[in-house]
């Protein structure tokens, strides 16, 4: 199966700071892909290179096997890429079927705001994500963090998604809020979407990621099956850039 989308030799360099080197990576149909890393490890830079909210210095991408150029947001939504930042983008003065097509209102054949259809269109994408949904009405500023995120999801998937980033989604979330969004990670990826990652939190990592790419100081120090590392490789990873001396896949290990 090609990839949905292919990073090639990426690079960001400021002034004479690399801040992505020379990195690749890719991610295929229904897969989670993990982006780890510190803070200044890159990993944020190369999902806005990714995003088109960062043009890069160097590099290719391909979406669908085609060479794209994502020179801004709209372009990488155009293709298919949607990003969930950890802040959400939410206006939180309006209610969830204003936010769903905010910047992307549906209007009559006479250019007015179609508001009762946009409403039914939130209604059907919402339920599809959470039957239980119902303030429909409300700001998003009276809703709870997993509600909130919910809107941000639907947003990304009612305009027909194939590559979503996560930036930090179960950030500030309480325990069943985080269950619902990782059900919701879970039901993505079965639908065949594939997704970035960017988390600090190794359980959720490990709980709903294929795969890691570990990044550090601009460089991409390892891409792993979560099924052969164990968080303490991961964590060498992020720390030193190199996974312990002697290591050996975890699955090689069940062998012997």
């Amino acid at each position: 199966m090609s990839p949905l989308v292919e990073m090639i030799d990426i690079e960001k360099h400021f002034g004479g700071i690399k801040a992505v080197d020379r990195v690749s990576l890719d991610l295929r149909e229904g897969e989670v892909v993990g982006v780890l890393g510190h803070n200044g490890a890159g990993k944020s830079c190369l999902m806005r290179i990714l995003s088109g909210a960062m043009a890069p210095s160097a590099g290719t991408i391909r979406v669908g096997g085609a060479e794209a150029n994502i020179d801004s947001p709209h372009a990488a939504r155009g293709l298919g890429i949607e990003t969930i930042y950890q802040t959400l983008a939410l206006a939180d003065h309006l209610d969830a079927p204003a936010n769903l097509f905010l910047g992307r209102e549906l209007r009559t054949r006479w250019g007015n705001l179609d508001e009762r259809r946009m409403l039914e269109e939130a209604r059907k994408v919402l339920a599809r994500l959470n039957p239980n949904f119902r303030n429909l009405g409300d700001p998003v500023s009276r809703l709870s963090g997993g509600q909130r995120q919910v809107i941000a999801i639907a947003r990304a998937i009612y305009f027909d998604v194939k590559i979503l980033i996560m930036d930090e989604p179960t950030a500030a979330l309480g325990p069943a809020e985080t269950a619902m969004v990782s059900e919701l990670i879970r039901q993505l990826k079965q639908e065949g979407i594939g997704i970035f990652l960017v988390s600090h939190d190794m359980h959720d990592v490990f709980e709903l990621c294929d795969r890691v790419v570990v990044m550090n100081r601009g460089r991409k120090v390892g891409s792993h099956s979560v099924s052969e590392v164990s968080k303490d490789d991961v964590l060498s990873l992020i720390i030193k850039g190199e996974l312990p001396g002697g290591w050996v896949p975890r699955e090689a290990e069940r062998v012997q």
